[in-house]
């Protein structure tokens, strides 16, 4: 089920980047536990009542050396693009600017929800001069302060308020649902299009929940398969050109909707840094995940150049070291053949479930073979496992102590279960919980 989109619009200055922070508190992180992972602060993951939903930073787009009114007509017609529900952030020390109206005339003509926020009032005496803002046409202003986190959860009621209705999934839970997300001009296209064009038994095009996507839902070998469509992506203009980084938005919507993931990277270029944000979020997901590597026509080899290629994508992408590699052409429909039942395996290893009595065989072996080490003169014990859920497959371990399953012995303790089962193509989780 994809999650809201939230969008921060507003004139530079007026702190959008201090209430992105404030929303999304601790989710953004620089530092990443595993290698490989990297992280762009223009988007995040928000929550206020228990609902979820993608919070998108518009201050930090690069539209290069665009004029100042080009600029914010650039940055609010993305958020218009993407967005459920807009918050339109103005500054209450300076009044209501030319600006701020020029903002408020394209948010109002895209009849999306807005919510009007009025930062950098800092103490009560304040409030009385943020009327003038109902003059912007949005209705009642919310009196904010991003620097003191003051008035936040008011205006976050409202955005709540705002949200679609969530609608279910219309598919039955057998479909195999499946995405294609990697940087512009990999060959996404092309590869959905010789897919469908290989099969050709496409049974109906049905309308995601996703915006504006067409999900093609076709048969293949007595299994029914969803390709799940990108809104946004088929839209062309120099908006879209400049601000790459909002590929990754939609891909996260498709991500959310999808059992499997195809990471699509360029053979001819080679691995870029955006395809290791992308694959990073799918990774983060949950989700069961191919690395495709397209144009594989249209790259001089020998018979070392495969093996080279993998090598350097598991140098790369260390994060996905049980992602399997496909390398094709949609164009030529080169070892094409090869995906669809890698799609099949990965899936089904998705939503695998192992016995509890073979898994602390296989546990409690590996544990007895190499123990956890002492931290500080204690050391962690483990008494038993269990698989509690599946897509990702996860499993409890019940020790001691939770606080001593350090991050390394984590590790260890998937690739014991990726030894022992197979899971090849989908992410394990780990949770250590204290024994009653």
């Amino acid at each position: 089920m994809a999650l809201p989109t939230v969008a921060i619009v507003g004139r530079p200055n007026v702190g959008k980047s201090t209430i992105f922070n404030r929303i999304v508190g601790e989710r953004v992180s620089i530092v990443e536990d595993e290698p490989g992972v990297t992280r762009d602060r223009i988007y995040g993951t928000g929550e206020w009542l228990t609902n979820e939903f993608h919070l998108i930073d518009t201050g930090g787009i690069d539209i290069g050396d665009a004029p100042f009114l080009e600029e914010i007509r650039q940055q609010a017609e993305i958020a218009i693009e993407e967005a459920d529900v807009i918050i339109f952030i103005v500054n209450g020390r300076e009044g209501v600017t030319t600006a701020d109206e020029e903002v408020g005339k394209i948010l109002f003509r895209s009849k999306k929800p807005v919510v009007l926020a009025v930062n950098k009032v800092d103490n009560p005496e304040m409030r009385a001069d943020i009327y003038e803002f109902y003059s912007l046409g949005f209705g009642e202003p919310f009196p904010i302060s991003g620097s003191h986190g003051l008035g936040l959860g008011d205006m976050l009621d409202e955005v709540v308020n705002k949200f679609p209705e969530k609608k279910s999934e219309p598919y039955e839970e057998d479909v195999v649902k499946f995405c294609l997300i990697g940087r512009p001009n990999v060959g996404k296209s092309s590869l959905v299009n010789a897919l469908l064009g290989e099969e050709r038994v496409i049974v109906s095009p049905v309308a995601g929940t996703t915006r504006d996507a067409i999900d093609s839902v076709y048969r293949y070998d007595g299994q029914d398969y969803v390709i799940i469509d990108t809104a946004g992506m088929r839209k062309k203009g120099k908006v879209y050109e400049k601000t790459e980084k909002y590929s990754v938005l939609r891909a996260l919507k498709a991500i959310e909707r999808s059992d499997v993931v195809l990471v699509v990277l360029d053979g001819e270029e080679g691995i870029r840094e955006q395809d290791k944000r992308i694959a990073g979020y799918a990774h983060d997901a949950g989700r069961a995940i191919i690395i495709v590597v397209n144009k594989w026509d249209a790259v001089e080899k020998d018979e070392k150049t495969m093996r080279k290629f993998e090598q350097e994508i598991r140098d790369q992408f260390q994060f996905l070291d049980y992602a399997p590699i496909v390398f094709l052409s949609a164009k030529t429909r080169q070892r094409l053949g090869t995906l669809l039942p890698a799609i099949q395996m990965v899936s089904e290893n998705h939503s695998m479930r192992v016995q509890s009595s073979v898994l602390n065989e296989v546990i409690l072996d590996a544990v007895s073979m190499n123990p956890a080490p002492s931290d500080k003169g204690r050391k962690l014990k483990v008494y038993y496992a269990t698989q509690v859920a599946v897509k990702p497959p996860t499993f409890v371990v019940f020790v001691n102590d939770p606080e001593l399953m350090h991050f390394s012995y984590e590790r260890f303790l998937q690739n014991t279960i990726r030894q022992a089962f197979t899971f090849e193509g989908t992410p394990l989780k780990i949770i250590a919980r204290k024994r009653k």
